[in-house]
């Protein structure tokens, strides 16, 4: 079997574009990935357009020659473009290995440790209430989050800064805002609900500290991304070991030679590889063996659309350090858009089944693709652009709180 023929689709989803990639052969047998990187979405596809010459013509089988070969001959490296693009075009290659031996890509990566995948809510959160309500803000998102775990969700996730106008550091009054907004939240789920506290790296080390301290009382299953991306390693560990809430970050960690010096310096108690950022399937599931290996736990981020997610479930039912899969609650239209024969991967009272079929499991339909071609979004703050989206039928799904001051 041999590559005939790498496609790129862009696609304009609900709050940001995506790039899904389609590998071909010359057997009839085609695999479908995604290439993607917020705000990076034309740099993407163009690179995977750049790579072609290194595929056309091989044998779709040889997944880490061709990786290695391609990152060997990338001078500028590591690159976050160069990754995400090669991952679109690795998951389809894993799509189509699967296909070829009639087995889901879980399999071919060692089996399934998980009988089905535990996910927790994200996106959930909003900020726009209903005509004629006269609740707060902080008695709204509560119930919105009673509301949600109603629905079925038994993990939720989110970021109480984001209604901040101040980053790195807090003033005490939004600290206090926050800690309010935490403990209304716990009281309106209850206990047995698992709340991932997250910060999008907006806190100074030393403001992370303390925010962890104000908020540890109301058992956050973890503290995701305290500090910037920027800050070192040894002071995110530094974080890690100041507090009690378990320090989960990562998602904008690139490369396996990275995620090294976090593991050694034990940096977080959860890891949260994105596998687009990282290359995709055989990478991931490469730094998840690293984590398993500091005893940290697998708890992977999600940004893209479909193929991401489905391609991340086979890393998580191969890893016996997996611990919880994130999914987006408003991308629920673009899978019901794109897939083909189902919605799988969609989670159902907080779990998502394991694929049946082979290789990834779904199938997209390229003509839902072509149909909605993406015009370029402004990375965040995209709650504006989402009233004009065709795909938008469903409003509860779809808010994005602002930062907006409360």
């Amino acid at each position: 079997m041999k590559i005939t023929d790498i496609k790129t689709f862009p696609y304009d989803g609900i709050w940001r574009d995506l790039v899904f990639v389609k590998v071909e052969t010359d057997q009839g047998i085609y695999g479908w990935g995604e290439a993607g990187g917020i705000g990076r979405e034309r740099a993407c596809a163009a690179t995977v357009e750049e790579m072609k010459p290194y595929f056309i013509g091989q044998d779709p089988g040889q997944i880490e020659l061709l990786w290695n070969t391609v990152y060997r001959d990338a001078y500028r490296r590591p690159d976050d473009t160069l990754l995400n693009a090669m991952a679109g075009i690795e998951i389809a290659l894993w799509d189509i290995l699967g296909k070829s031996l009639n087995v889901p890509i879980y399999k071919l990566l060692g089996g399934s440790c998980h009988a089905r995948i535990p996910a927790y809510g994200n996106s959930w959160i909003r900020n726009q209430q209903p005509a004629g309500s006269n609740l707060s803000m902080i008695d709204w998102l509560a119930k919105v989050a009673a509301d949600t775990v109603a629905s079925g969700h038994t993990a939720l996730k989110f970021d109480p800064w984001l209604y901040m106008g101040s980053d790195n550091f807090v003033p005490s009054k939004d600290a206090r805002w926050v800690r309010n907004l935490v403990r209304a939240i716990r009281e309106s789920v209850g206990d047995e609900v698992e709340l991932c506290v997250e910060a999008h790296g907006r806190l100074s080390p030393e403001d992370a500290i303390q925010a962890a301290r104000d908020i540890e009382e109301f058992r956050p299953y973890w503290l995701e991304e305290p500090i910037p991306p920027e800050a070192s390693v040894d002071a995110l560990a530094r974080v890690r070991n100041a507090i009690k809430i378990p320090v989960a970050s990562g998602e904008r960690f690139i490369t396996k030679w990275q995620w090294a010096e976090v593991f050694q310096k034990e940096a977080v108690a959860i890891a949260q590889p994105d596998l687009v950022h990282c290359g995709g399937i055989l990478e991931t599931k490469k730094i998840a063996a690293m984590a398993h290996a500091s005893f940290t736990a697998l708890a992977p981020h999600l940004e893209q659309g479909p193929c991401m997610l489905a391609a991340t479930i086979h890393v998580d039912a191969s890893s016996p350090n997996f611990l919880i899969q994130e999914f987006f609650t408003r991308d629920i239209p673009i899978y019901e858009d794109v897939i083909k024969e189902g919605s799988w991967p969609l989670p159902k009272d907080g779990y998502i089944e394991l694929p049946t079929k082979p290789g990834l499991g779904i199938d997209i339909d390229e003509k839902a693709l072509t149909r909605r071609p993406f015009e370029w979004k402004k990375p965040l703050g995209l709650g504006s652009l989402w009233k004009s989206n065709p795909l938008m039928k469903r409003p509860d799904l779809c808010h994005l709180p602002g930062r907006d001051k409360p």
